[in-house]
C-alpha cells in the first residue's frame, strides 16, 4: 500500500467521489453522496459487498428514533452520548461523540424513508453500559442482512459498485490532495480512476497480524473474528499522507465465541442470568461490565477458555439470535437435566460448579454480595434444565483509526484538513477510547453509518457533484 506524490497525473476516467469499502460505512456515504447529487463509484476488494458489517450482529444504536417513540422507549443523543462517555471513562474526543449521538437517530430514519431499508426495535434486554432500549436492525437481525438491504439500496439508486477491485495506491498532488487511486482487478490487471474527494471505508487493522502485534500487543496471536481485508490500508495511506492517527490501542473484543466451533454466542445470556465460570467451576469476573474486556478476562484463564452456563429460559431468548442458533446446529450447546449431569458433560468439577450456582442464590436473595459487584436479585434464578458452551475470547475489530473531524473530513496533528481525504467506520478513531473496556456495545456500527452519513454528503459536498475531465 503506498501513495505517490505527484505534481499532474492524467486518468482516463474520474469521478466526483470515488469510496473505498462496500461495508456498512461505505455503502451509506455512497447513498448519501448520490443523494447529494455526486456520481459515486464504490471499489470493493471482495467479490461481492460485505466486510466487518457482514460478520457483525448488525445492530445499530441510535437514539431519539421514531421506532423509539413508537415502542414507548424515552432517550436522546445527550443520554447516548453520556453512555459512550461514561462507558470509556472520558477518554475520546466529546465533539466526534455528541456528533455522531445527534448523526446515527436521523441516519436511520433516512434509510429507511429514503432508502427502502426496514428497521426494528431490539427488545427484551439492554446491552451493557446502555440505559436504554437503542439498538436498531433489519428484520432477520444479522449484519449480512443489513449489508445485503445497502447494497440493494446502492443498486436502486444507480451506484456503480466494483467489486473485486483492491485499491493498492494513491496518487496525490504536493498540496496533500488526492487525485485518484490505481487498484488491482481479478487477473492482476493495474487500473486507475481518478476523483474529487476520496473516501476510506476500508476498515481498520484487525487482520494485519503485524500491526496488531505491534499496536496491541495483548492480542498477539489471539483468533480474530473480523473481516481478513481488514489490513489496515487506511492508516498507511493517511499517516503517509501527514494524517494523524489515535487510540491505536483501542479494540473490540468479545468473551462469548463458541470454541472450537468459531461461532459468536450473544451476551443477552449473560444480561439476563447467565454466568461466565472457569476450568475451576468458579466465577471470575462481573458478568455484566462489557462483552468486549471480557475478551482479555477469558483468555486469562487456565486453558484460556470459559464456560457460559445458562439454562432452558435463557436458550429461548438465545434462539432468537442467528448466531446462537448456529452454535446449537454445530452441537455447541450442551443440555443436561442436573448440574452434576452439566458436570459431568463439560468436565467441570460438580462440587465446584453446584457451590457458585449456591452462592448466586445467596447474592440473589441478599444474604451476600458478590465480590464482582453483580447485581443477580433483578433476574430469575437458573434453573434446571441446565445448558452450557465452551468459549474463548477474541479480537473483533480494531478502534484506533485516522483523525477526523466532524464533518468527517482527516485531520492532520495540528487539527488541519487534508484537502479531499474522507473516512468512516473502522478506517477512522473510533469513541470507545484506548483500552478494551471503553467499547459500548453497538460503537463500531454507530461509527460506520453515522460517519458514512456524514462523510457521503461532504464529500458530495466538496466534489461538486459533476463528471470532471480526465485531467488533473
Amino acid at each position: 500500500m503506498s501513495v505517490v506524490i505527484e505534481r499532474r497525473r492524467h486518468f482516463d476516467a474520474c469521478v466526483p467521489v470515488v469510496i473505498v469499502g462496500a461495508g456498512a460505512c461505505g455503502l451509506v456515504a455512497a447513498l448519501a453522496a448520490r443523494e447529494a447529487g455526486a456520481e459515486v463509484l464504490v471499489l470493493e476488494r471482495d467479490r461481492a459487498p460485505a466486510g466487518s458489517t457482514a460478520l457483525s450482529s448488525g445492530f445499530i444504536p441510535a437514539a431519539g428514533t421514531r421506532f423509539q417513540r413508537d415502542a414507548g422507549v424515552a432517550d436522546s443523543p445527550a443520554q447516548f452520548a453520556a453512555d459512550i462517555l461514561r462507558k470509556n471513562h472520558g477518554q475520546t474526543d466529546q465533539r466526534m461523540a455528541e456528533t455522531l449521538c445527534a448523526t446515527a437517530g436521523p441516519a436511520i430514519e433516512w434509510l429507511a424513508d429514503c432508502c427502502g431499508i426496514p428497521f426494528v426495535l431490539l427488545d427484551g434486554f439492554l446491552y451493557p453500559g446502555h440505559s436504554a432500549l437503542r439498538m436498531h436492525a433489519v428484520p432477520d437481525k444479522t449484519g449480512r442482512g443489513l449489508v445485503t438491504a445497502l447494497a440493494a439500496a446502492c443498486e436502486r439508486a444507480g451506484i456503480d459498485i466494483l467489486c473485486e477491485a483492491r485499491v493498492t495506491t494513491l496518487h496525490a498532488d504536493t498540496g496533500r490532495r488526492v487525485r485518484g487511486v490505481s487498484f488491482a482487478r481479478r487477473g492482476g490487471a493495474i487500473e486507475e480512476v481518478g476523483c474529487d474527494a476520496l473516501v476510506l471505508a476500508c476498515s481498520g487493522f484487525g487482520g494485519n497480524p503485524t500491526m496488531v502485534r505491534e499496536q496491541i500487543p495483548e492480542l498477539a496471536g489471539v483468533d480474530y473474528f473480523g473481516h481478513a481485508g481488514n489490513r489496515g490500508d487506511a492508516i498507511v495511506w493517511g499517516r503517509q499522507l501527514g494524517a494523524a492517527v489515535a487510540d491505536m490501542t483501542g479494540y473490540q473484543g468479545h468473551g462469548s465465541v463458541a470454541t472450537p466451533h468459531g461461532v459468536l454466542v450473544t451476551w443477552a445470556l449473560m444480561m439476563e442470568g447467565g454466568i461466565q465460570v472457569n476450568a475451576s467451576g468458579e466465577r471470575f469476573s462481573n458478568e455484566h461490565d462489557g462483552y468486549s474486556e471480557q475478551c482479555v478476562r477469558v483468555l486469562a484463564q487456565p486453558g484460556r477458555f470459559a464456560w457460559n452456563i445458562f439454562d432452558e429460559r435463557l436458550h429461548g431468548l438465545g434462539m432468537e439470535f442467528p448466531d446462537y442458533r448456529a452454535a446449537a446446529a454445530a452441537g455447541a450447546i450442551k443440555s443436561a437435566p442436573t448440574l452434576e449431569s452439566l458436570a459431568s458433560q463439560t468436565g467441570l468439577p460438580g462440587e465446584g460448579l453446584k457451590a457458585t450456582i449456591d452462592r448466586i442464590g445467596q447474592f440473589a436473595a441478599g444474604r451476600a454480595r458478590d465480590p464482582f459487584a453483580r447485581d443477580f436479585a433483578a433476574r430469575p434464578a437458573l434453573r434446571p434444565p441446565y445448558r452450557a458452551v465452551k468459549v474463548t475470547g477474541a479480537l473483533f475489530h480494531t478502534q484506533g483509526g485516522l483523525v477526523v473531524d466532524e464533518t468527517a473530513r482527516v485531520c492532520d496533528a495540528r487539527g488541519a484538513h487534508l484537502p479531499n481525504l474522507f473516512a468512516g467506520g473502522g478506517a477512522a478513531r473510533g469513541l470507545s477510547g484506548a483500552d478494551v473496556s471503553g467499547y459500548l456495545s453497538g460503537n463500531g456500527l454507530l461509527s460506520a453509518i453515522a460517519l458514512g452519513w456524514i462523510a457521503g454528503r461532504a464529500s458530495a459536498a466538496l466534489a461538486g457533484g459533476a463528471r470532471r475531465s480526465p485531467e488533473t
